[in-house]
């Protein structure tokens, strides 16, 4: 089969390589969609050491299987393998278990593939209807509405009355943006640095704020602030703005030192709360959103063809991209 192949920092090779072999309880799916995540972008700047070359990236994706009870089937791929028996996941938080595999990490190859192999359980299916490259955009919009979630368990306060700021435009960011304005949310403000990105974003999601810093809105200071990109700037504008008792959601992993302000968080009870990923519920309910249509019509998408993944990877890295996500065809 056809893979893109992370091969050193700033390489990716579009190759034959040898085809998957499903294990006892996996279901061989044929891709036709796999989207590129910003965790790819750290591995082919060299930054991942979890993810060594020569490695299969990806792990955003959808097709349809080819064995197993979902054979002939559409199927979205939740790419977290937990172990089923310990603590975490008896107490339905699978995203925490200490076996936990991911596709794109070893042992597990990505899906910047035609083929992938994965447990019948990581798989749900798609209805007619919906197109697979919105279905394989499951797995990032789970990560927003497994932060979102959370946090605004810890707010405590009526979800329509609060305000939020939202750190990052990229396809976190949006997930956690529109999962916010799914639970009753209309003040929610998106801050993007990219210029084109942000202006494409304002087109195609009239409902949010988009500005390029926080100086440039009204000021009015969020109950919950959800930090997409998690570098120490980004970090420290988030522990700078949240009002007295708020709460921050820390989703992205840009770089793992600096910027809170720990006093002012201390003297001013505000809660911090670090989100990895999402649980099987969570990536199930959020499958069941976008196939609802309560995430809208994805526009700030764009599609490439696989095997010009790795120019679309690099534009990715230079700031080239307007989009908030880049789907690959597979297929």
């Amino acid at each position: 089969m056809k893979a893109l192949v992370y091969t050193g920092p700033k390489q990716l090779d579009y190759r034959e390589v040898p085809d998957p072999v499903a294990a006892e309880g996996e279901v061989l799916i044929d891709l036709d969609f796999s989207g590129i995540c910003g965790s790819d972008l750290h591995a082919v700047r060299g930054h991942d050491p979890r993810r060594p070359a020569p490695m299969i990236l990806g792990h955003e994706a959808a097709g349809v299987a080819q064995s197993g009870v979902y054979i002939g089937q559409r199927v979205t791929i939740n790419p977290l393998v937990s172990c089923g028996r310990c603590a975490f996941c008896s107490s339905d938080r699978e995203n925490l278990c200490t076996e936990r595999q991911i596709i794109s990490l070893p042992p597990r190859a990505g899906s910047f593939a035609e083929r992938i192999c994965m447990p019948e359980a990581n798989l749900v299916t798609v209805p007619e209807g919906v197109a697979l490259w919105q279905a394989a955009l499951t797995e990032p919009m789970a990560c927003g509405w497994h932060a979102v979630r959370l946090a605004l368990e810890q707010v405590g306060e009526p979800a329509e009355q609060c305000v939020a700021v939202v750190l990052g435009g990229g396809a976190i960011g949006l997930s956690a943006a529109l999962s916010l304005s799914i639970r009753g949310l209309s003040r929610i403000t998106v801050i993007e640095t990219n210029p084109a990105r942000r202006d494409r974003m304002r087109k195609a999601l009239p409902q949010f704020d988009f500005h390029a810093g926080f100086a440039d809105t009204d000021q009015i200071f969020p109950d919950l602030v959800v930090d997409a990109v998690g570098i120490a700037p980004t970090r420290e504008l988030a522990s700078a703005i949240v009002r007295p008792g708020g709460v921050i959601a820390h989703i992205g992993l840009g770089d793992k030192e600096g910027g809170l302000d720990v006093r002012r968080m201390t003297l001013q009870e505000i809660g911090f709360i670090g989100t990895y990923t999402y649980t099987a519920q969570d990536f199930l309910d959020t499958a069941q959103a976008i196939f609802r249509g309560e995430f809208g019509t994805f526009d700030w998408v764009d599609q490439r063809p696989l095997s010009a993944g790795h120019e679309a990877v690099i534009d990715l890295l230079n700031g080239q991209v307007d989009a908030g996500k880049i789907v690959l065809m597979t297929a």
